[in-house]
């Protein structure tokens, strides 16, 4: 996987599982690739929201708006934004059936993608496929809700073993990892994607939904692409003008690192306030001098001619 630190050009983006209005979302993290890789077309590959977690807890920081204004922000200066509805963010689908625009941002099920190199991807967030939410939509949402308290525990290891010197663990990644990729298997995920692919003449497909990231060769010339999440993994697709497809990874965001710019901002919201402070101080001193008048110069003294006797 490439790391995305600079400023970067790309053809194509894909992003999907932001979980915006959700704690464990890593908005701090897309904010900043999205300020740093450009591209001619950007999909949100689903779930970008969790209506789910809104739904139960409203959760809404000033950094997941942000992200929000970049993409816009995309949008506006020409790049072709598509919004793939996913599962928790399901509501938009109603927008869909009723042809409702969004603005800048085409809203869609799925999209036929042409690369560079003239192949065709079929873009979707990959739940149709899912036989636990499209058949068991309640288990779907208890299974949710133990992932986020899986995720808390880790959490709480990482933090314990932070303070031992130990390395941190993906523990709740792993565990998902493995249940997700159970439930494709028996879903019969990579059949069906192939079955439909050569139906319709097309070379791989493009998800998210499963938050693994990974470019893996299915049969028959098909390949399936998964985009990863913006709650552990921190990565996203890209496509390059030959039609290259690659990995781009943002590494997490240090507890500790974040502290320090934390602890810095506040040393210099306190620089700030001082010099703020002694602000009017100055001004009244100056008003001082320029109201008080100054004093006249003393006049040379005029010495008496001496008569001459």
């Amino acid at each position: 996987m490439a790391s995305a630190r600079k400023l970067r050009k790309h053809r194509t983006l894909w992003i999907s599982d932001v979980h915006l209005g959700s704690k464990g979302c890593q908005a701090r993290r897309l904010i900043e690739f999205l300020r740093s890789n450009d591209c001619e077309e950007l999909f949100l590959n689903g779930d970008i929201f969790d209506g789910w977690k809104l739904k139960s807890h409203f959760y809404w920081p000033p950094e997941h708006s942000r992200v929000i204004r970049e993409v816009i922000s995309k949008a506006r200066r020409g790049t072709r934004v598509y919004y793939i509805a996913g599962n928790p963010d399901d509501v938009l689908r109603q927008f869909i059936r009723g042809q409702m625009p969004l603005g800048y941002i085409r809203l869609a099920n799925e999209v036929v993608h042409t690369t560079a190199d003239g192949r065709r991807l079929l873009v979707m967030h990959g739940d149709a496929y899912d036989e636990v939410v499209s058949g068991m939509p309640l288990l779907a949402r208890v299974a949710d809700v133990g992932y986020e308290m899986l995720m808390r525990s880790d959490q709480l290891l990482n933090l314990l073993r932070q303070r031992r010197g130990l390395a941190p663990l993906p523990f709740s990644a792993t565990v998902k990892t493995q249940i997700k990729a159970a439930v494709q298997y028996l879903s019969g995920f990579d059949e069906k994607v192939v079955y439909r692919c050569r139906r319709e003449g097309l070379q791989g497909v493009m998800c998210g939904h499963t938050h693994h990231a990974e470019i893996r060769y299915l049969s028959h010339g098909i390949t399936s692409y998964n985009s990863g999440d913006w709650v552990e993994s921190c990565t996203a697709l890209a496509e390059d003008f030959k039609g290259n497809i690659s990995l781009l990874k943002m590494e997490k965001e240090d507890p500790l690192q974040r502290r320090a710019e934390e602890a810095e901002k506040q040393r210099r919201r306190q620089r700030l306030a001082r010099r703020s402070g002694m602000l009017p101080q100055i001004g009244a001193r100056v008003r001082r001098q320029l109201e008080t008048p100054a004093p006249m110069p003393a006049q040379p003294r005029r010495e008496r001619s001496k008569a001459t006797v």
